[in-house]
């Protein structure tokens, strides 16, 4: 379309209109491909991030970044394919509690298929402190494939040209804030995993992120934000022990609801703020990520972990409730068997 026709959208964004699946479909085209000068591709994803996407609009974004830029990967197994993220633009910058949580699932036999970038918004994304561990976070999807099937666990990089092609890369490499791919593209996974536990910037976001997982063909999810510590403005993309934490549940028979959990629900103490901070320098946070699957960390940090993971084996039916699923958690790190799944990807994902 023409710079005109284009910037029309982006003035019906900002006007606080939703775009239709079509419209948003075409815009979003003309992104990937490059058609649009940077400035209004730049204003297009801001003007949508800022009005707030629509379920619909969220849909379209996925689905063009999944036909026009993402290498698709079959993954053998018999288990159905998890994934957990937060989406950053969250309030507190906590550590990266997600990607624990996961070697934690996947130490309880889940298989975790993740798709995960560096940090936009945070001090370290995902892919970042894994490459301080020692995963090959650069490495071809077939590796990450490879290390799906034998290890029970990988990460495809969001950022990587070799997993996104076209359009991904050129994008994040070029935002330093967060936008609406911070949802839509991290769902699309080359692996398309069928469960899900997904963290969320604001509370408002639950309900759509989880309609949008609905129509592209996930049968169980659970989209969560967390509160604060005393309710205070901000919150986190993942369940908080700071205080309440947000859930829509996406239920096998296509039922959306939502709920709210406590720590005091879960037998947990609450936490503050500063107990949860990530450090400035990643090979500290590296060597706490291995002393927390081992047992050896604050009881803060040892608790929002095992909750998320209890997310996780929630979703993916190791548990029947999220309390069950924490207490699993708490068990799997007195076993040292997290810290032996974490070597075995690092080994395998090379």
């Amino acid at each position: 379309m023409t710079e005109k026709e284009f910037g029309a959208f982006i003035t019906k964004l900002i006007a606080g209109k939703d775009l239709t699946r079509e419209e948003a479909m075409n815009c979003v085209n003309d992104i990937v491909r490059d058609e649009q000068n940077d400035m209004q591709q730049g204003a297009f994803l801001a003007a949508l991030t800022a009005k707030g996407a629509s379920a619909t609009e969220i849909a379209a974004v996925w689905q063009i970044i999944y036909e026009l830029d993402t290498v698709r990967v079959g993954i053998n197994t018999t288990l159905s394919l998890v994934d957990n993220c937060g989406t950053g633009m969250d309030s507190i910058k906590t550590f990266n509690i997600s990607t624990i949580a996961s070697v934690i699932a996947a130490a309880d036999s889940v298989v975790m298929a993740k798709h995960g970038a560096r940090a936009i918004t945070s001090q370290c994304g995902t892919i970042d402190i894994l490459e301080e561990l020692g995963v090959n976070v650069e490495c071809p999807p077939e590796v990450v494939k490879k290390s799906i099937e034998a290890a029970g666990i990988g990460i495809f990089n969001g950022m990587s040209t070799l997993v996104h092609p076209k359009a991904l890369s050129r994008i994040l490499s070029k935002i330093s804030f967060g936008t609406v791919l911070n949802i839509a593209a991290s769902l699309a996974n080359p692996a398309l995993p069928t469960l899900a536990v997904r963290g969320v910037y604001n509370v408002d976001m639950l309900v759509p992120t989880a309609n949008t997982m609905k129509e592209i063909g996930y049968e169980r999810a659970l989209v969560v934000y967390g509160e604060g510590e005393n309710g205070i403005k901000g919150g986190i993309d993942e369940a908080s022990t700071m205080g309440c934490s947000h859930i829509c549940e996406l239920t096998v028979d296509g039922q959306i609801s939502q709920y709210k959990i406590t720590p005091e629900q879960l037998g947990i103490k609450r936490s503050c703020a500063s107990d949860l901070m990530m450090d400035q320098d990643k090979s500290i946070e590296a060597r706490r990520f291995k002393n927390l699957l081992q047992g050896q960390e604050t009881q803060a940090r040892t608790d929002i972990v095992c909750l998320n993971a209890g997310l996780i084996l929630y979703v993916a039916g190791r548990e029947t409730s999220i309390k069950a699923g924490y207490e699993r958690a708490l068990e799997l790190i007195s076993t040292n068997k997290p810290l032996v799944k974490l070597q075995e990807w690092i080994s395998v994902q090379q």
